[in-house]
């Protein structure tokens, strides 16, 4: 430290000053102070030695202060850092709950517009034709579809009839017709198949199914020994639908035909 004397140096500057005083006095015709110029000399050492003790223990003091004060300084700092973390500990915590929250929600909002999505109408296409159905029309068609092609043809029939009168707007009308035609046949209720596939061509002449529907017209015709009918039927189907595959079939039942 800048002008900073130890005690122990001052001291023995003044042992020195001391000494050299007492030689001057030991030795009178070489004496250059009087004794009152002693005194003075000696007292002024001694101040500063005072004052340089006295401003070393203040340093000292100083020192003593300011270590205490950087050690209260970092811990109110080590404090301050473990309040932070327990702070950021508690933000990811609350921002981890906040994510899972969010997920939850997307998941029920998920869950929800799925639930609302099956009662919702939707576009489907069958046979050729696009149409909006309901959720539960389209339901019923499909089991009743289902019924038929598991082979239970009378429990089929059922289920057409029931939907052709439950869904009598139903873009599947013309299908259901169809098929309640197909299971009438298989139980040999031939004139109820004609008339539900009669029903189909007027109402729908150019559906994909109109061809086969006629086509099984004359094959009720001819079970029911109505082969004039048969015939007819057979040569409309030549002529309306010339190209189909139910018009090749019906050339080669008209062939014979007696």
């Amino acid at each position: 430290m800048a002008g900073y004397v130890h005690p122990r140096a001052a001291l023995r500057a003044l042992t020195v000053a001391a000494c050299a005083t007492a030689a001057l006095w030991a030795t009178p015709s070489y004496a250059l102070f009087e004794d009152g110029d002693a005194r003075r000399a000696i007292l002024e050492l001694r101040e500063r030695v005072d004052a340089l003790t006295q401003s070393s223990q203040q340093s000292g003091e100083r020192s003593s202060t300011d270590a205490a004060q950087l050690r209260r300084s970092l811990l109110d700092m080590q404090t301050q850092i473990e309040a932070l973390r327990v702070e950021v500990a508690n933000l990811r915590g609350a921002n981890e709950k906040l994510q899972r929250d969010v997920a939850d929600l997307q998941r029920s909002q998920k869950d929800t517009q799925q639930r609302l999505h099956q009662f919702e109408p939707t576009t489907v296409q069958v046979d050729g034709m696009e149409f909006v159905a309901e959720p539960k029309e389209r339901q019923d068609y499909e089991a009743a579809l289902g019924v038929f092609r598991s082979g239970k043809f009378a429990e089929a029939a059922t289920a057409f009839d029931g939907f052709v009168r439950q869904y009598p707007q139903s873009g599947y009308l013309p299908s259901a017709r169809f098929w309640l035609g197909n299971a009438q046949y298989a139980t040999r209720d031939y004139k109820g198949a004609i008339d539900n596939f009669k029903a189909l061509l007027a109402a729908n002449p150019n559906h994909a199914r109109a061809p086969e529907a006629a086509l099984s017209i004359a094959n009720c015709q001819v079970e029911l020994k109505d082969t004039k009918a048969a015939r007819k039927t057979l040569e409309d189907l030549i002529k309306v639908y010339p190209q189909s595959e139910a018009a090749s079939a019906a050339k080669e039942r008209l062939a014979r035909l007696k």
